[in-house]
């Protein structure tokens, strides 16, 4: 199964104050519990796509993290990502480190970055989904719902055809928090996005 998650933030202490105000009483607590949601979702055989900010540790307690996590992880990386770039870093808990992927998931195309694209390969296509991280639950998501509910709302000419069509613009922001700090599958992703997103 493939399973989707982002910008975790392991020991990345001011979080717990600033932007996102996790509700751990130490970034300790905040790790042990990333790690248990983890692991109780993912099975070993299981591909989890981590699109960017897995960890603000150093390499040595990064490693320390991806040692006790299940599963095949494959990293789009971010730019609190910095532990992949030392050249002490050896891993093999991680797959592939790549900025950007496109791959299928159960027939459907999914287009994978760190970094919301508004205007992503096959975004005219009911089956292609837009999957990203970066800009957690903050102002900035609040403007990509914004811009997502206008696209989505205006009919364009439909080439080829006579008649307009609606561009889906399937986005969806796989922030840690909106799923529990638990990787998810394309499917519940969709439900928890879907959810979250009339309540804006």
């Amino acid at each position: 199964m493939k399973l989707y998650i982002s910008d975790l933030h392991f020991f990345h202490e001011s979080l717990l104050n600033n932007l996102d105000n996790r509700p751990f009483s130490s970034v300790e607590d905040m790790n042990e519990f990333m790690v248990a949601k983890w692991n109780e979702k993912v099975k070993s055989r299981d591909e989890v796509f981590v699109l960017g900010d897995l960890s603000f540790g150093n390499v040595e307690e990064t490693t320390r993290i991806l040692n006790r996590l299940k599963g095949k992880i494959i990293l789009i990386a971010g730019n609190h990502d910095s532990f992949a770039k030392k050249s002490a870093f050896t891993s093999t808990r991680i797959r592939e480190i790549k900025s950007y992927m496109e791959i299928n998931d159960n027939n459907r195309r999914v287009i994978l970055s760190h970094y919301p694209m508004m205007f992503y390969n096959g975004q005219f296509k009911n089956n292609t989904f837009m999957l990203y991280g970066h800009v957690h639950d903050s102002f900035d998501e609040v403007l990509i719902n914004d811009f997502i509910k206008l696209a989505s709302s205006k009919k364009r000419p439909a080439k080829g055809f006579d008649s307009e069509t609606i561009t889906p613009f399937n986005m969806i922001n796989c922030f840690c928090m909106f799923s529990n700090y638990t990787p998810l599958s394309l499917d519940e992703w969709i439900e928890v996005d879907r959810n979250r997103r009339t309540n804006y």
